[in-house]
């Protein structure tokens, strides 16, 4: 790898070990094996850098995550019953939320920072089509290429919703997270209607 290569793959170590706005330059320097100087040439800045390691960590979570109902959702995952391939999807989502911590905290705190922070704003939502677009894909188990933008835009934001406060949720209460099962049958209930009585 050259530089630019290494100083993100630093990055994106820094942002697991140390979080977004804790990382310093010189940290990334020493993650890296690079130099100083080599931020500024190849990123033009140590914020620029970092937000280029939050969205390629994130891409690459997002394609993991596309390979788990082939290799990993099992039957229910292919199957015809649209609850049951959302239940099994959300499984197995919620075992890489509940397994991969530090990535979760990460995502979170850049959530906060959004308001105050223009770029990274603007950077995340450049991209953020594209997230909702391979969320569709996953959980409708077709190819990208096949989801159309009207898709992507609203059912894509559903399951955006839902995974950003699934990720929260997981930072705050990781014992009482739902699993995927409660999650389809909380939609069943919400799309037909039903009242939950209480016992």
């Amino acid at each position: 790898m050259g530089h630019r290569e290494d100083l993100l793959e630093g990055a994106k170590r820094c942002l697991l070990e140390k979080g977004y706005a804790r990382t310093t330059a010189r940290d990334i320097v020493a993650a890296s094996g690079a130099n100083l100087a080599s931020i500024g040439y190849h990123y033009g800045s140590k914020d620029a850098l970092m937000r280029q390691a939050i969205i390629a960590s994130s891409e690459e979570w997002g394609a993991s995550v596309a390979q788990v109902p082939a290799g990993g959702g099992g039957a229910e995952a292919g199957g015809a019953d649209p609850l049951e391939r959302f239940a099994a999807v959300w499984d197995a989502v919620l075992q890489r939320i509940s397994t991969e911590r530090e990535f979760i905290a990460a995502q979170v705190e850049v959530l906060g920072l959004l308001p105050r922070d223009a770029a990274l704003r603007e950077a995340i939502g450049e991209v953020l089509p594209e997230g909702g677009e391979g969320l569709v894909a996953v959980f409708e188990g077709v190819p990208d290429t096949e989801v159309d933008p009207e898709s992507a835009r609203i059912v894509g934001s559903f399951y955006q919703a839902l995974l950003t406060g699934l990720m929260v949720q997981s930072l705050l209460t990781p014992d009482a997270m739902p699993s995927g099962r409660d999650l389809a049958t909380a939609l069943r209930r919400v799309t037909a209607g039903e009242v939950l009585e209480k016992k």
